[in-house]
């Protein structure tokens, strides 16, 4: 085993047994997006003009996508406070690997995610969405997913170690709430404005709830969009390539090199 790998396990096993410490954090994680889907479903689903089952079908693709783009909050505040506490400063004094933590980190955040998404789509199907694609479609989203939330805790994990205050790191964190109100995860991009629909389309999470929605068999690919979201899991794809390709060096060299 690479030293890579091995110091890496190592400390994905550390983040999840901080996971299993913090047992409310955890609870907190799982049912919020259960919540919202209850909430968008019922709520917004009788105020649009695809009531009902319809939307919730529309919903929970993006609710999905939307949970996973908050990777960047729960990277951010994880990485900000081992470094407000000094815990990174001690990871930087042992003989290991300096994409060791971050990876661990990712990894560990990549395992909840997973887990948590099991009761997310049993509550799902309860409510009436439905997977109407093949079962291979259906695997293929749920890889696309997990690999954009990898992408996402990346980047979390980068603005982390840059921002060094837990407090800070998660006042901006809160403000990443705002990145799936503007994009397609729950309501159609089409019925927006001219500047504000091409704003959304250019989204990352359009894009990826778009092909969510088209491997799920739950909505068609829109028409006249941007080409991310015309091209709804070759844009995905792209977009998770760009996140990681830019974040992953970032992210290992801002904790290699710590405050310097």
């Amino acid at each position: 085993m690479s030293m890579l790998a091995y110091h890496g396990t190592a400390m994905l096993g550390r983040q999840l047994l901080r996971l299993r410490n913090n047992p409310g954090l955890l609870i907190l994680t799982q049912t919020m997006p259960i919540s919202m889907l209850l909430f968008f479903g019922y709520v917004f689903g009788s105020a649009l003009a695809v009531p009902g089952e319809a939307y919730r079908s529309f919903l929970v693709p993006g609710l999905l996508v939307a949970t996973a783009s908050g990777g960047i909050m729960a990277g951010m505040f994880q990485a900000a406070q081992d470094t407000h506490r000094g815990v990174t400063n001690r990871f930087r004094t042992l003989p290991m690997s300096r994409a060791a933590v971050p990876l661990g980190q990712a990894a560990a955040d990549l395992v909840a995610t997973a887990v948590g998404t099991v009761p997310f789509l049993l509550v799902g199907l309860a409510v009436g969405w439905r997977v109407e694609g093949s079962a291979l479609e259906a695997v293929g989203a749920l890889a696309l997913l997990m690999l954009f939330r990898f992408a996402c805790t990346w980047a979390g994990i980068y603005l982390g170690l840059l921002t060094r205050n837990e407090e800070a790191a998660g006042q901006l964190g809160g403000a990443t709430f705002l990145l799936p109100l503007l994009s397609s995860a729950y309501i159609p991009a089409d019925g927006l404005p001219g500047w504000l629909r091409t704003v959304a389309e250019w989204n990352p999470i359009s894009a990826v709830a778009t092909a969510l929605r088209d491997l799920f068999g739950n909505a068609p690919v829109p028409d006249g969009a941007a080409w991310p979201v015309a091209h709804p899991v070759a844009g995905s794809v792209v977009w998770c390539a760009v996140l990681l390709g830019v974040f992953v060096p970032l992210a290992v060299r801002q904790y290699a090199h710590g405050e310097r």
